[in-house]
């Protein structure tokens, strides 16, 4: 179960404006009828080969994944699917190396930039980052759920502290993240202590701020929302996540092994 944010939205997005920057650096050189799809809001992340003479560019979009495929006559583009006489759908490998693989890199990078309290050993082989709201009983459950792995060491939990759930979570998360131990004292409150908000300074507030920007960013709702990585067969590191408390399965998976 989730604690569900007054702010709810949809669906977990990539964050489609991270390639803006990099997408205006080549948009001179993008041909006509892209550079209209990009006029129009489509951000254009790079191209690829396509059969029949035809050039393909991965594109998003208010975190939808997309393909333009412009013609051999460098006049029209078309935004789709291509399938071969088999029936083979040609596009999605190409969304995901030159999409998906590319963003969801730069939006890991987002979260190692965030304001984040250290649970385990930061030496710790695996890393999971976890949206966490100190009014939500779910995160307190998810943090006793997790101990065997963050004590045997085999774990790190990275709680991005958030205020989206009550008019207090913003103070209460500022407190935590301004603690003289801030591991320390999201111990204590995850054990069951009671956390009175102080007062803390601007810049702590602001990192209460980021955070809850960050997670709004990524089309979050709810509270804890996990993510983590893994590896593709081909070698490529993809983003999961989990929101709410895990089923026994998927905190195996997310994990990454039974309890030790």
């Amino acid at each position: 179960m989730p604690c569900v944010s007054f702010k709810s939205m949809s669906r977990f997005a990539l964050l489609t404006t991270l390639g803006s920057a990099a997408a205006a650096s080549h948009a001179d050189e993008l041909p006509a009828p892209v550079q209209a799809l990009a006029n129009q809001g489509l951000t254009i992340h790079g191209q690829f080969e396509a059969p029949g003479g035809m050039r393909g560019f991965g594109a998003s979009a208010q975190g939808q994944d997309m393909a333009i495929y412009l013609t051999p006559d460098g006049e029209h583009a078309i935004i789709g699917t291509l399938v071969d006489s088999e029936g083979s759908n040609l596009t999605e490998a190409q969304l995901d190396e030159h999409v998906r693989v590319p963003l969801e890199a730069e939006t890991w990078q987002l979260l190692e930039e965030s304001h984040w309290v250290q649970d385990g050993d930061p030496n710790a082989p695996r890393v999971i980052y976890t949206f966490t709201d100190a009014n939500c009983p779910y995160c307190r459950q998810m943090w006793q759920q997790t101990r065997p792995w963050v004590e045997a060491g085999s774990v790190q939990l990275r709680h991005i502290m958030v205020g989206i759930l009550a008019p207090n979570s913003p103070a209460l998360a500022a407190t935590i993240l301004g603690a003289d131990d801030p591991s320390a004292a999201l111990h204590r409150h995850s054990e069951g202590d009671e956390l009175t908000p102080s007062a803390q300074p601007r810049d702590i507030e602001e990192q209460v701020y980021d955070n809850n920007q960050l997670f709004e960013e990524l089309g979050l709702y709810a509270t804890p929302t996990s993510a983590y990585q893994r590896e593709t067969q081909d070698g490529n590191l993809r983003i999961d996540r989990i929101q709410g408390l895990p089923s026994p399965e998927r905190l195996i998976e997310m994990m990454g092994s039974e309890a030790p």
